[in-house]
């Protein structure tokens, strides 16, 4: 062998070497790289954030919404970690996370379907609640203009919307022009929480309708029986909760409406003299029974338009199951207690015992 051909066998000899030592190195660096990428991004970082996986992600793109919201350091490595380690695939949601967790506590949590779901609104609708003042609450909660609300909750439009979503509940009666609000009586009065951090107001509207709605699907056949349709029946309700106290037998009060509507006999309840007049007052005085309103039940024969509020479960319950009673006359004392009647003369004789005795 001459010198040349030796030569150039150190040569090759030492380029082996060199390309084995490059191999080993990168191979020591992407172990390096690897391992340093499966550890917190900040292992001392309180911060915690909320990351959304929208359905349908891949795992690529699941470890992409992770690097760029610098919950892991890598989402290549993320997601080969994933595949390596998981039989079961990454759950869509919303999830709190911090840079703090390593890519194994990470894919833990999602894999888990750990999602975080907190309540982030919540309000409370009181049984009888007027439609105007539901606005407000959801008003206030949701940071919206009460006028706004009013007037997509009356938008025909709107309505029509809902009809699609509703075809049992929200019906043509609901286009009478002579309805202030479109929706009064139709708002289950309840609590209900909001977890997402926006929403329309037909998403906050929804649970109330839905409610509502359950309740009629699962007493239609009821409802029929009594020659009402749901509107009517919603009607009803609303006249039995706005006269009901506390300690009333909403029953009776019931069976006093229905025994007047069977001898058409006007129901002469002075909620909805207030209704039409739109104000709140301690006393209704003779001269506010005249004002001339199809809500207001002293000039008009039947029920009103429409209800005059959100009736609760007991007071939908009650027009339900009227009780079998031969009263037409009801009052309330001041004390709270309600006295019936069957005839005017025993309910003018109640009304002096226990109402202008005491004025």
């Amino acid at each position: 062998m001459n010198w040349n051909e030796q030569a150039k066998k150190k040569k090759r000899r030492r380029s082996a070497a060199a390309v084995l030592l490059i191999i080993v190195l990168i191979g020591l660096a992407g172990y390096i790289y690897v391992a340093s990428a499966l550890k917190p991004v900040d292992a001392k970082s309180k911060e915690q954030k909320e990351v959304t996986i929208a359905p349908g992600t891949s795992t690529a793109g699941i470890g992409q919404v992770l690097e760029e919201n610098r919950i892991v350091k890598s989402g290549k490595v993320f997601q080969y970690y994933v595949k390596a380690n998981y039989q079961h695939g990454l759950k869509a949601g919303t999830y709190l996370l911090s840079p703090s967790m390593s890519v194994k506590e990470v894919a833990d949590h999602i894999t888990g379907g750990q999602v975080f779901n907190p309540v982030r609104y919540k309000i409370t609708i009181p049984e009888g609640s007027q439609l105007v003042e539901i606005a407000d609450i959801i008003a206030k909660e949701f940071k919206l203009n009460k006028d706004d609300v009013i007037r997509q909750l009356n938008d025909p439009a709107f309505i029509d919307k809902l009809k699609g979503t509703y075809p049992q509940l929200i019906t043509d009666k609901l286009k009478d022009q002579n309805i202030k609000y479109k929706l009064e009586g139709y708002l289950y009065p309840a609590t209900y929480s909001y977890y997402k951090k926006s929403n329309t107001l037909d998403e906050i509207i929804a649970p109330m309708l839905n409610k509502t709605n359950a309740f009629v699907t699962q007493n239609m056949a009821t409802i029929q029986n009594k020659h009402l349709d749901v509107h009517q029946f919603l009607t009803i309700s609303s006249l039995i909760e706005e006269e009901a106290t506390a300690a009333t037998d909403r029953q009776k009060i019931a069976s006093v409406f229905y025994n007047r509507l069977k001898v058409n006999m006007p129901l002469q309840t002075d909620p909805t003299v207030l209704y039409a007049l739109g104000k709140h007052k301690e006393r209704v005085l003779y001269g506010d029974l005249k004002v001339n309103s199809p809500y207001n039940t002293y000039v008009i024969k039947g029920l009103p338009v429409g209800p005059i509020a959100n009736a609760g479960e007991p007071s939908l319950k009650a027009a339900l199951e009227p009780a079998q009673t031969d009263y037409y006359y009801f009052l309330a004392a001041p004390s709270g207690e309600v006295f019936f009647a069957k005839t005017l003369e025993e309910h003018n004789a109640l009304k002096a015992k226990y109402i202008t005795s005491q004025q």
